[in-house]
């Protein structure tokens, strides 16, 4: 179940198994940033979420998946870093591309949904 509130009816893609969301706009959002900041630490930072709940969600993501979204490297001189794998960077690919076709702007069938959801709220 979803924690988010919207204040209009909208669309969210997610992708479930089992009882775990595997993908959804939240753990998309953090493969962006791990693939913008490079690291998982400053990702979390920028999404104002805890680095263990980031954590929690890649585990997730790593649990459904053949194998896993991002790759670490530990510090030393050079400093640790993350970014995504193969399998990550395709992973956001399709869910971005999803995301898009499902969008409002773009579908007629999307907004047509969203109208007769607002339109039942006008009595």
């Amino acid at each position: 179940m979803t924690r988010t509130r919207h204040d209009r009816p909208t669309f969210q893609l997610r992708l479930v198994a089992d009882r775990d969301v595997v993908l959804g706009p939240g753990k998309a959002d953090l493969l962006a940033a791990i693939a913008r900041e490079g690291s998982i630490s400053a990702a979390s930072r920028s999404l104002n979420m805890s680095y263990k709940k980031a954590w929690q969600l890649i585990e997730t993501m790593n649990r459904h998946l053949p194998g896993e979204v991002i790759a670490t490297s530990t510090g030393g001189s050079r400093r640790g870093g993350a970014h995504l794998t193969p399998l990550g960077e395709e992973l956001l690919a399709r869910y971005r591309t999803l995301q898009r076709r499902l969008d409002p702007e773009a579908c007629d069938d999307a907004r047509a949904l969203l109208e007769l959801i607002t339109a039942s709220g006008d009595d």
